[in-house]
């Protein structure tokens, strides 16, 4: 599973990050990691950190329809069981952050291998979960 620091990174036109984004959703669209998830709260998150720059709703729309045209991408809906486990990670773990909280419980009760591709450590407390910075990929 893919977090949002690599799907945000990949749409903007500079970031910390572009170089790594680039790289990896490449190997995506190649096939190199097989089928790779996103939590469809994602696309909540790029609304509101792009709202946070200002990005127009046009630019904001563009960014959206880059990110799901994303060959080898599927994003996960949530479900009842990955909104009261976000709630509870956030609880048991302190997370701040929602979207941190939805991505972990995405990974632990969708995705096989549990395993989320992110630069935020946030992740490396949770029991089960596996994180990979993507700039060692």
């Amino acid at each position: 599973m893919i977090e949002t620091d690599m799907l945000y990174a990949y749409v903007k036109k500079q970031d910390w990050l572009k170089e790594t984004a680039n790289n990896i959703i490449l190997r995506i669209i190649k096939g190199d990691f097989g089928q790779v998830y996103a939590s469809r709260e994602s696309l909540h998150e790029l609304y509101y950190v792009s709202k946070e720059e200002a990005v127009s709703t046009d630019e904001l729309i563009s960014r959206g329809a880059a990110i799901t045209a994303i060959q080898s991408l599927t994003f996960l809906e949530t479900t009842l069981e990955i909104d009261l486990l976000a709630l509870v990670l956030m609880r048991q773990y302190g997370f701040t952050s929602i979207f941190d909280a939805y991505y972990a419980a995405t990974a632990l009760n969708q995705v096989e291998d549990h395993t989320i591709i992110s630069t935020d450590k946030v992740f490396d407390c949770i029991p089960g979960l596996i994180r990979i910075d993507p700039r060692k990929i």
